[in-house]
Parts: structure tokens; sequence; C-alpha cells
């Protein structure tokens, strides 16, 4: 079978989402120095007036059940703006958004004229805590957990893009407080709500793969720089933005055009997460799901391009050792192993692969002894068995688990009541183990060595030096 062109993340995201309404905190925004001895706990002033709700129904129809949602969002270019698409046409309420550049203000302000503009989500949670009930983040990695926990700790309901966090300490952290503040939270990795990974679930979980030994994952990212050096030029901070609020808790540098905002973050150590932080919380879900790995007992980089303390490879392989495991209903699988390519690096074609068919630019291999799954992009939309001899005898498998309404209608549901808390499917309980294992093949990366991992104590045990990078040093004002 040929590779097709992968389905785009604008086609895809209007396919996988619902629209809702929520506070949102977005990848382009933040600004202007938290005010001295402002106390983020303090109580908010009442609005001078009601933010105005957009395109609510005729009259005549039925209220929408989330018009009264009111929603922050933090960026609002970018995946922001698909956050502004997915949640206005529902009537929510956007009291207040946030974004570093100020460029990306004028969308927004169309759609919600009354709503007041910060470039500092600190500003605006200090002053517009009791006028809003949801947050919605899209803001480069590194500020995703600042955002996150922020808004938590404030009792609002949050949906934050992937990967949840920038470290692993980031995550362990956001999937205790989604505990301790029982607030709806959902990751975005929207594939999640779609039929091709409840299907690769349950055939695994129907037995129809027999007993799985290995997983391939792989992406055609990065699609921005890596394996580069931090440039020598400095450009003047132009006035649309807030260079001090976008670094945020990194450490301070200077200001160069087109290099860090508003895309190409994602290639460096300070700011991102590289390819696999940006694309196996899409791109290895399925296995997450399926196969509930829980942690890791080795991460190993099987093969990596030249590393740098700036950026991530242009290029790596990293290996994952899962023990063997007992699911929540009593079945058990043996352990196996997970891999992950990118930089158009992929696996080796399989044997029983009938000749003539490829592999995608993105996908996955699923291996059993009995038969396999071969994937065609990052959301397991394209999943069929091979050889096609099984797919025709094995057929489509028996529904086990319920369907999504939408990846943010599950999140907006939640936050309205109409559903629990924990609803949404990849809420903080499931994305931030998930995303924390996923950063474990980072840092395996960056050391250039095989680790030994003890999930119990969070550390691991044969390289001490690695365990610097489970967390990071936060910049004065940024440690929450």
């Amino acid at each position: 079978m040929k590779s097709t062109k992968n389905t785009t993340r604008r086609s895809f995201l209007k396919q996988a989402t619902s629209t809702g309404v929520s506070l949102a905190v977005g990848s382009q925004l933040l600004a202007g120095q938290h005010p001295p001895g402002q106390d983020a706990a303090k109580p908010a002033p009442k609005p001078e007036k009601p933010a105005k709700a957009q395109e609510q129904p005729p009259a005549g129809e039925p209220k929408s059940p989330f018009a009264d949602l009111r929603i922050a969002y933090i960026g609002t270019g970018g995946i922001g703006g698909h956050h502004l698409d997915e949640t206005t046409p529902l009537g929510v309420r956007c009291p207040c958004y946030c974004d570093v550049d100020t460029n990306q203000f004028a969308e927004v302000a169309k759609r919600f004229p009354d709503a007041r503009q910060y470039q500092d989500y600190r500003q605006m949670f200090d002053k517009e805590q009791k006028n809003i009930d949801a947050v919605m983040i899209g803001t480069p990695d590194h500020h995703h957990y600042p955002a996150t926990i922020l808004a938590m700790q404030l009792g609002k309901h949050v949906y934050t893009q992937k990967p949840l966090t920038h470290t692993p300490w980031e995550a362990w952290q956001l999937t205790e407080a989604a505990r301790k503040y029982k607030v709806a939270t959902q990751m975005g990795n929207q594939g999640h709500a779609l039929e091709g990974w409840r299907m690769v679930y349950e055939w695994i979980r129907g037995g129809a793969l027999g007993t799985i030994k290995e997983v391939h994952n792989w992406t055609d990212r990065p699609i921005w720089p890596q394996g580069i050096d931090r440039p020598k030029e400095v450009d003047a901070v132009p006035d649309n933005l807030n260079w001090d609020v976008w670094l945020g808790p990194a450490p301070e540098r200077p200001y160069r055009k087109d290099v860090y905002h508003a895309f190409n973050w994602r290639g460096w150590w300070d700011f991102g997460a590289g390819a696999l932080g940006d694309m196996a919380c899409h791109t290895m879900d399925g296995m997450f799901w399926a196969l509930q790995p829980g942690e890791p007992t080795s991460i190993e980089p099987v093969a990596v391009t030249s590393v740098n303390n700036e950026t991530f490879p242009r290029a790596s392989v990293v290996r994952w050792e899962f023990p063997p495991a007992t699911y929540a209903d009593g079945g058990k699988r043996p352990g196996f192993v997970g891999y992950w390519y990118d930089g158009g690096l992929k696996p080796t074609l399989p044997a029983d692969l009938e000749y003539g068919r490829g592999l995608a630019g993105t996908g996955n291999l699923f291996i059993g002894d009995k038969a396999a799954i071969i994937i065609e992009g990052s959301y397991g939309d394209k999943c069929a068995i091979y050889p096609q001899s099984k797919s025709q005898a094995i057929g489509k498998p028996r529904e086990m688990l319920e369907r999504s309404p939408g990846h943010v209608r599950e999140w907006l549901m939640a936050c309205v009541g109409e559903k629990p808390v924990d609803f949404p499917k990849s809420n903080f309980a499931y994305a931030g183990p998930m995303t924390s294992t996923i950063l474990l093949g980072n840092i395996a990366v960056r050391v250039g060595r095989r680790l030994t991992w003890d999930g119990a104590a969070k550390k691991f045990t044969n390289v001490p030096d690695a365990n610097q990078y489970l967390t990071k040093e936060y910049r004065e004002g940024w440690k929450f």
C-alpha cells in the first residue's frame, strides 16, 4: 500500500473536537511584569461590565448548555485560534484573554469585543480569578505547567495542549493536582476522541493480535530547526511582543527574530520538547491506552544524531522496555518494548507485510504473535490488520469502549457538571503519566546512555547525573 498524504492538523482538529467553552491559555501569550507584592490568591475585583457572549442561538432555539461558561484564553494565535474556533460558536463567555504578542489580539477581539486583554497570565489570574470558570492553554511547552497549575490552584477547569508539560516532574505535579483540586482536566491530544484508537484498543484487548511483543511509532517531524546552536546575532524586540514574559520560567537570552517565537521554539531544550514531545502524545497514544504500560524499566537512545545543549538532535530512535502488567479488569499481559523514530527514520518493513506496501510518513506498527496492526498518520484514524488474509478473518473488533462526543466537548461537559470531572478521557490522571514516560525518552537522548528507571522512586539508577533533567531551574517570578 502506497503512503498517503497525512491528515492535516487543522482538518483533523475540526473532525476530532466539538465546540465548547472554557478559560484558555495560548501559545503566543503572556506579557507585563507580575505586580510586586500582589498575591495570586487575592480576590479579584468584579468586572466593570459582563463580557458579551457571542453567537447565542436565535430566539426560540434552545440555549447552549455551555452558554454560561466563562472562558479565558491564554494564547490566541496558532493552536489558541483553534480553541476559539471550537468554543465560541457555542455562545460561551470570555471575560478576558492573554497573549504575549498583541498582534494575536485582533481575531479574539472581534469575537469578544468587551473582553479584557493581558500579556501576562499571572496578572490575569490576579485580577480576573472571580470572573472565569475554565482555562484553555495553548502556549509554548515551557509555559504549560505554570499556567496550568496556577489555574488549578484557583479551582479553574483546564484544557492544556500537548505535551502536558515540559519536564517529567511537572507532569507528576499536575497528575497529583488533578486529584487534589478535583477540576475537569483534558490534554489536547485530539486523536483520543476518534474511532481509530478505539479500534486499536478493541483489537488488542479482544485478543485479535495475540501477545504484543513490540510497538513501533514514528513521525515526519521535526518540521522546524533542530541540531543547531544558539545564534550570535541579536535583534531588537518588536513593540508587539513582551519578550521577558515569553521567556517566562526559562533562562534569560537575547531575542532573535524567527528563531524562537512564534513557531520554532519546539526545537530548543529551554522551550520545547522536540519531535518526541511534540508528537508522541498523539502518535503513541494508542500504545498507552491499549497496553497501559505503566513505568518503564529502561529507556535507551538506539540511534541519535549529534546532541548539543541548545537544541534537540535532527533525528533519533528511542526504545522503552515495559514490564508485565495486570489490567484494571484483571487481564494480564507480558512485558513489551516500544520504539520511537523521528527525523525521517522509520522501522524496518515487517517480513509479513505484503510486497509493495510501505510505511506512511507518520504511523505505527503493533506486532503480535497472531497478527499485527499498521497505521497511517498520527491519530490512529487509518488502521488495519495485516497481512490482509488475517484482516478478512478477524474483521472489525467488538466495541468495548464508549464513543466520544468530541475531545473538547468531553471537557466542556465536565466543566458544566453534565459529566463527572474525570469524564474527559485524556484527563490528567491519564495524560500525566503518559507525558512523563515520553519525556524520559528525551533525557535518554540528551545523556546518550541506556538508562535504568526506578518508577517507584522516580529516579534513574545507573546514571545519577541524568536525574538533573527530571526537572529544571525556574527563573525568579515563575516558581509555582
